[in-house]
């Protein structure tokens, strides 16, 4: 008997402090905004949500928020778009793991400032297999912009990230914002902004940079040293001076790029993608230093920097395209994750033809027969076809990533 009491104990318990955060309601009796739009938390796990319903005369809201992080979600009422002067609420594991609700206010990029929770009440939070969750009614007048303010109109932001001894760390790009102000006490299902244009700018230049210019230039330097050979301007053959000015301009798109990205965000942002493409920037300006200093062609050592050059091309080559996949996955808010097959298509489409000019070099290696106009002219048909479906794959990224 006495277990069955702690057994009903512990439910009612469980009862009272998880509250079920679904959907239901949302556009008809609450205000809802999520990511990926109108996903419901109560069915998909990976649903980052937040929902504020108006309590009776306006005295308050109820908020529900869910989302996996490793440490936090959080939500604030801005003046704006951007960080800075907002009221935040966290949802968070405190230095022992327990979630707690917090209340903060933000001061330019810097941390939020934890201030009293104030008068907040029915307060449930909890977290399973990484997914957190809250609901509590807040009665407390919204400050946003440096005062108190009597409107109900705010831009909503998202925020989720980890923790470290209960504080919270910089969220990154894991953040998503209202296109418009929101009126908190109209029941709607917002939508979200649109991605800036200076991230959009980024992604495209990275896309042209190193889907297009960089591939281009590889291929040139690897199998098309046969067109024009004797040909060109101050003794260097037309091969070498396509795969120069190619390479050339991959390094200078890059470097507008990276630093379009970092004036933007103004910061370091977290996660896997800026550490990709910093290991790509910094080995992309050391190749052509170290170009610059390599020795004469006829030089008994030259293989030594033939094969070093050959084989930091790649090393860079593939963090490119590791980089290109996790940044799409970024603009990429579709359930089918079609920017992310897109791009799985045109690596694909590379290696294919990387295997076709190898098989046709091993041909030509083979084959002394063959006269050398042939053989140019089936490593530039080559060329040619992989620039044409080229180009059709990173037309289709760019539209992807106007659109998002």
């Amino acid at each position: 008997m006495r277990l069955y009491l702690l057994f009903l104990w512990v439910c009612m318990v469980r009862g009272f402090t998880e509250k079920s955060i679904s959907s239901a309601g949302c556009g008809t009796e609450k205000v809802c905004f999520s990511q990926p739009p109108d996903c419901d938390p109560a069915a998909d796990p990976s649903c980052y949500f937040m929902a504020v319903t108006a309590l009776p005369t306006a005295s308050g809201i109820s908020v529900e928020l869910q989302g996996r992080a490793e440490g936090y979600i959080s939500f604030g009422f801005s003046d704006d778009q951007s960080m800075g002067n907002d009221d935040i609420y966290i949802c968070g594991t405190d230095s022992n793991g327990t979630v707690q609700v917090q209340h903060a206010f933000s001061t330019g990029r810097s941390r939020p400032t934890i201030v009293p929770l104030g008068n907040v009440s029915d307060i449930t939070a909890s977290m399973s297999d990484g997914v957190i969750g809250c609901s509590f009614i807040s009665r407390n007048p919204i400050s946003a912009g440096g005062m108190t303010e009597q409107n109900s109109t705010y831009f909503l932001l998202y925020a989720y990230g980890s923790t470290t001894d209960g504080l919270i760390q910089f969220h990154g790009t894991n953040r998503f914002i209202s296109d418009s102000r929101v009126d908190v006490l109209n029941p709607q299902i917002v939508k979200r902004a649109h991605h800036p244009s200076a991230s959009k700018a980024h992604g495209s230049l990275m896309l042209i940079a190193w889907m297009t210019t960089s591939s281009v230039g590889m291929i040139t330097a690897r199998y098309l040293k046969a067109v024009g050979k004797g040909k060109g301007c101050s003794s260097k053959d037309v091969w070498f001076l396509a795969h120069v000015s190619l390479m050339s301009f991959t390094v200078i798109i890059t470097a507008i790029a990276f630093i379009l990205e970092f004036a933007h965000i103004k910061g370091w942002a977290g996660g896997v993608h800026p550490v990709l493409g910093c290991l790509v920037m910094i080995l992309s300006l050391i190749q052509p230093v170290a170009a610059a200093f390599r020795c004469s062609p006829q030089h008994e050592k030259r293989f030594v920097f033939n094969w070093m050059h050959g084989i930091m091309a790649l090393v860079i080559k593939v963090l490119a395209v590791a980089a290109i996949f996790t940044g799409l996955a970024l603009f990429d808010d579709s359930p089918e994750k079609w920017l992310l097959q897109v791009m799985g298509g045109f690596v694909g489409w590379e290696a294919l033809f990387f295997i076709l000019q190898e098989s046709n070099m091993w041909w030509k290696r083979k084959e002394d027969k063959e006269s050398a106009d042939e053989l140019v002219s089936t490593e530039l048909i080559l060329l040619i076809l992989f620039f044409l479906g080229n180009l059709a794959f990173l037309l289709t990224l760019l539209a992807g990533i106007g659109l998002s």
